[in-house]
């Protein structure tokens, strides 16, 4: 199922996210009719980095104090290393992903990403893949990682680099359309009025 209608993604980050695996998975979201949620520890803006350049700036949605996991139906975690390796020490966005980890909605995740998901501490027993010199501290965390263009693993989609992103892309889709809707949707659709 390719239709996002009604699904709300949050897209966790902060400065130094690598943009074209913020932006093209977010296009592509957004195409299937997905509601996507910029979501960093500051307001404002954030900055996207092509490679080791600084590149567009763009304006923060919601911030993580304020980010409700239960009112979303997915996550999506862009790489860069500035990034990953700031976001995985912010306690909110470790909460986020553990609430949606146990809630069992699907996440999707390139590049650097899953170092939010190791300090997390959602990672053992999963399969995965990443930038290649992640594969240490994934396998450390109890992961299974592959070299591979991409992984689905139950509800979780995982790539290496912007070179997979039309993989990545196509497969988060089919993740994310696969899933529930989120708890407070399925009540009122099912609710009976007089």
């Amino acid at each position: 199922m390719n239709d996002l209608k009604g699904k709300r993604v949050a897209i966790i980050l902060t400065d130094g996210f690598e943009q074209i695996e913020m932006t093209a998975p977010r296009e592509a979201l957004e195409k299937a009719g997905a509601k996507c949620v910029l979501i960093a520890p500051k307001d404002g803006e954030v900055q996207g980095f092509k490679h080791h350049d600084k590149a567009d700036k763009f304006k923060v949605d919601l911030t993580l104090d304020k980010a409700n996991p239960s009112e979303f139906d997915a996550l999506m975690l862009p790489g860069g290393v500035i990034n990953a390796d700031a976001i995985r020490i912010e306690k909110k966005a470790q909460q986020f992903v553990q609430e949606l980890d146990r809630a069992g909605k699907p996440i999707a995740v390139i590049c650097h990403g899953p170092w939010l998901l190791i300090s997390s501490g959602v990672m053992k027993g999963r399969h995965i893949t990443s930038w290649p010199t992640l594969q240490d501290d994934l396998k450390n965390a109890g992961a299974q990682w592959e070299d591979k263009e991409c992984i689905r693993d139950r509800n979780w989609v995982s790539s290496r680099k912007p070179d997979d992103l039309p993989v990545f892309n196509r497969e988060m889709i089919a993740t994310f359309g696969a899933a529930q809707p989120a708890r407070g949707e399925k009540k009122e659709s099912a609710e009976v009025r007089p």
